[in-house]
């Protein structure tokens, strides 16, 4: 059996924020139930078995994500682990991470994940002016709750990432974000492209035009290649992975390869999807009480899942930059907005700066 990759929602679609862009509010506005509450203890243990079974003893990987995930209180995550390590009785090797907005985040949880070998993934969208859409119910900017978080996640020695949800006003400040984030001594950073709501044609700053994403791109690896040059390296995840097809070498971001791949997702009332993006009715795999990831990845809506991503739009099939762009990567981005000239922008401009990477060993980029 192929490694397992299990994102889980334990607080369903629960938040104590109120981002303006919030992909997953949508997500759930799509479905016949907003929300599923917090995840029992028992569909978390049946969860845990079943997903190490289907893994048999290859690697596990546990992603949590929400809504906002700390929202199931830390007692849940150290059940959690501590249920898993119980389970693990074919011995795979396991991974853990979390998808945080930070707010909740004190001395205690930083001790859990460091202890734990949790990566964090803590969302923040460049300085205060740029994380102006990640507002409090009250209205106010998280920024400076966020900015406090990173500094306890530091003070336990916990890993982290920043992500950052890339607006139209933060790809035409991005040269300014990518400094801040330096300046704050963040090494590793992903910028995500703000989705529009399914069917939605909305212009606003939120979402990003084609010519700001390909500005972004352009200015944002020129400081990326420099940095690494001055043997500065910051990871700029959509970068590195960009740089390893490049090279020839594995990948490890959903999409960047052009097509989409076998995943789950599992809801706080253990719902199965196969992909964050998509849990909505229609993708509804099965319940994990009930089924099992077997049966599940070998649905007829799992592999259907798949094919949609698997046909070459005909412009692609003579670009010059297909090779490493992939049409673009992720399907719901390119159902959001039609990326192909910020593509073509910045791979025909940047490409020659890869070279800089043609010696770089595997994996450290």
């Amino acid at each position: 059996m192929p490694p397992l990759s299990l994102m889980i929602k334990p607080a369903s679609s629960l938040c104590n924020l109120s981002c303006q862009y919030c992909f997953y509010r949508d997500v759930s506005e799509h479905r016949e139930h907003l929300g599923f509450g917090i995840m029992e203890r028992d569909t978390a243990e049946i969860l845990i078995k079943k997903a190490l079974d289907f893994a048999s003893g290859e690697p596990a990987a546990f992603a949590f994500q929400g809504g906002e995930p700390t929202l199931a209180g830390l007692d849940f995550f150290k059940y959690f682990v501590k249920t898993a390590d119980r389970l693990n009785t074919k011995n795979s090797g396991i991974f853990y991470s979390i998808q945080t907005n930070g707010t909740v985040i004190n001395a205690e949880w930083a001790k859990f994940f460091a202890e734990n070998n949790f990566l964090v993934g803590l969302s923040l969208d460049g300085d205060f002016e740029g994380n102006k859409f990640r507002k409090k119910p009250s209205g106010q900017n998280s920024f400076y709750k966020i900015l406090s978080a990173a500094e306890i996640l530091k003070k336990y020695n916990a890993d982290f990432n920043i992500l950052t949800v890339l607006t139209g006003y933060c790809a035409e400040n991005g040269e300014r974000i990518y400094k801040f984030f330096r300046s704050k001594g963040f090494g590793y950073l992903q910028f995500i492209p703000c989705l529009r709501p399914f069917g939605s044609n909305e212009r606003s700053e939120l979402y990003m035009t084609s010519d700001q994403y390909a500005d972004f791109l352009i200015k944002v690896f020129n400081l990326y290649v420099k940095d690494y040059v001055r043997h500065n390296y910051i990871s700029v995840r959509q970068f590195d992975n960009w740089v390893r097809l490049f090279l020839r070498q594995p990948t490890e971001q959903c999409g960047v390869q052009g097509h989409c791949s076998h995943q789950f997702v599992s809801e706080a009332n253990g719902n199965i999807y196969p992909c964050d993006f998509y849990c909505t009715d229609e993708y509804l795999l099965g319940n994990i009480t009930d089924s099992d990831f077997f049966t599940m990845a070998n649905s007829e809506t799992a592999r259907n899942f798949i094919r949609e991503s698997l046909k070459i739009p005909e412009r692609c099939k003579k670009c010059q930059v297909y090779g490493i762009c992939r049409a673009g990567g992720c399907k719901r981005t390119q159902l959001s907005e039609d990326y192909c000239k910020a593509y073509k922008r910045f791979f025909t401009s940047c490409l020659p700066l890869f070279r800089v990477f043609i010696n770089e060993k595997p994996n450290k980029i």
